[in-house]
């Protein structure tokens, strides 16, 4: 599978739990961290639910 790097690049200040939660799943604590998982449907689903937070390379 292909790997995709994710960024976070808006901060998680005064979003829901659940959006918080999610950002915490895929490794991403601060601003500007990047992070690489593989390209499955469950991350890629993730990635959908926060996609006004981060970016995909």
């Amino acid at each position: 599978m292909a790997t995709i790097k994710v960024t976070q690049i808006k901060s998680r200040i005064g979003c829901p739990k659940d959006q918080k939660r999610t950002l915490d799943a895929l490794g991403l604590t601060k601003m500007h961290k990047t992070v690489e998982h593989e390209a499955t449907p469950s991350i890629e689903g993730m990635i959908r639910k926060v996609k006004h937070l981060v970016t995909v390379v």
